[in-house]
């Protein structure tokens, strides 16, 4: 392993016709005139006209965004991330062609479990990175160090510091391999996996028959619990069973409304039409911010307009959306949706031991009865009282109180 590797943000795929698997050091290191050029893009944003309605029906309003660019170029400073960032070791291999970066962090306890967590959009390896210390170190935190992991935190293709696909191909079964194989280059002959979002389908497709023989359990926020009829019902407007419990009426009536986000849908029909998200920092943050209505209404109008950081602060959304920015990935991180052509939210024939936690502001809900018909080795399902679509990033404590508890049977 190279001594050191100082690496800006950006980095592309090799493109050798032999695979360097060495696992290198990683550095972020942003010029300054990088920075510079953010905040005058965001000086001279052409601001459309207000919004002709009181609520949310036309999108992030006016005045939000507005607010959003007026603290993210008078008060915020990246150089905090980048400090706290580079606190914890970082590595870039090469893998089926491309750069992948990765946050890698051993505990102190031999025995400790490795642990692959999986992020999803619009998020990054910072969504998890409140995480690491109270996973790896967890005597430090009021736990036992028998409920230690060690910790691997890969950006997904075309998100952050990992490598741009130049070709078609990286769906969520990729990367999943990607991650097997990752986890195996770094020496772990055993392992479990997490995810939330794309990383609930990633560790889903990871554990379907036949998975891997060093997997040995996920835990999921997003799991694929949905008979295909029932998803299918959704997706084409069709006719649902009139039996269902509340609990699977609430599972409908979620995946209903995340299937009418029209920025999920645009990027999985013409990504590449997203031209100002490479071009405008305000478009950026306006499309990241319009992730989901309840997303938006716990977490960043809050931190914005009203002034009250909740489970996120300013910083926290303006670290992610500045990683977007600086690496240029609002693009290439949208092309996973035009990748995926299966089941979002389906059975993917599971067998191995699985965990499931359900937040209550997320956008998905998995009804305990699907979760046992998907899941015939359904290890913990737990219904927590706090907490939404990020799950790791606004409930750090909670978030590793699941894993802990929703894994440790595997130990």
């Amino acid at each position: 392993m190279p001594e050191s590797t100082t690496t800006g943000p950006g980095p592309t795929s090799p493109g050798a016709a032999t695979e360097n698997a060495t696992i290198r050091p990683f550095h972020v290191s942003v010029p300054e005139a990088e920075l510079e050029d953010l905040r005058a893009r965001i000086a001279a944003t052409r601001w459309p006209e207000k919004e002709t309605v009181d609520d949310l029906s036309q999108g992030v309003p006016l005045a939000t965004i507005q607010k959003v660019a007026r603290y993210w170029h008078d008060e915020y400073d990246w150089r905090k991330c980048e400090a706290r960032l580079n606190a914890y070791p970082q590595f870039v291999t090469e893998i089926d062609g491309l750069d992948i970066h990765f946050v890698h962090v051993r505990s102190k306890h031999e025995d400790a479990l490795p642990l692959v967590v999986c992020h999803g959009w619009p998020g990054s390896f910072i969504e998890q990175m409140k995480i690491v210390d109270l996973l790896t170190d967890p005597t430090a935190h009021g736990a036992s160090a028998s409920d230690a992991f060690h910790v691997v935190i890969p950006n997904m293709p075309g998100y952050g510091f990992s490598g741009k696909p130049t070709t078609t191909g990286w769906d969520p079964i990729h990367i999943a391999r990607a991650w097997v194989e990752l986890m195996k280059r770094l020496g772990y002959t055993q392992f479990v996996a997490a995810g939330g979002d794309w990383g609930g389908i990633v560790v889903d497709v990871m554990a379907a028959e036949p998975a891997p023989p060093e997997l040995i359990g996920i835990h999921s926020t997003f799991a694929g619990v949905f008979p295909a009829e029932i998803e299918n019902a959704i997706a084409t407007h069709g006719e649902l069973p009139p039996d269902l419990s509340a609990d699977e009426r609430l599972a409908v009536d979620r995946l209903a409304a995340a299937y009418q986000y029209a920025g999920q849908a645009e990027m999985g029909w013409h990504p590449q039409s997203l031209f100002g998200l490479a071009d405008s920092p305000v478009a950026l943050a306006a499309w990241i911010v319009d992730h989901d209505p309840v997303s938006y209404k716990t977490l960043i109008a809050p931190a914005f307009v009203d002034g009250v950081e909740g489970g996120l602060t300013r910083d926290d959304l303006l670290d992610n959306i500045t990683l977007f920015w600086l690496t240029n990935t609002g693009v290439s991180a949208s092309r996973i949706y035009w990748e995926h052509k299966a089941t979002w939210a389906g059975v993917r024939g599971v067998s191995i031991p699985v965990a499931v936690s359900n937040f209550p502001d997320d956008v998905v809900y998995s009804p305990r009865s699907w979760a046992e018909q998907a899941y015939p080795n359904l290890i913990h399902f737990n219904d927590v009282d706090r907490g939404g679509h990020f799950a790791a990033w606004e409930q750090p404590e909670l978030y590793a109180s699941e894993l802990r508890d929703g894994l440790r049977s595997l130990r």
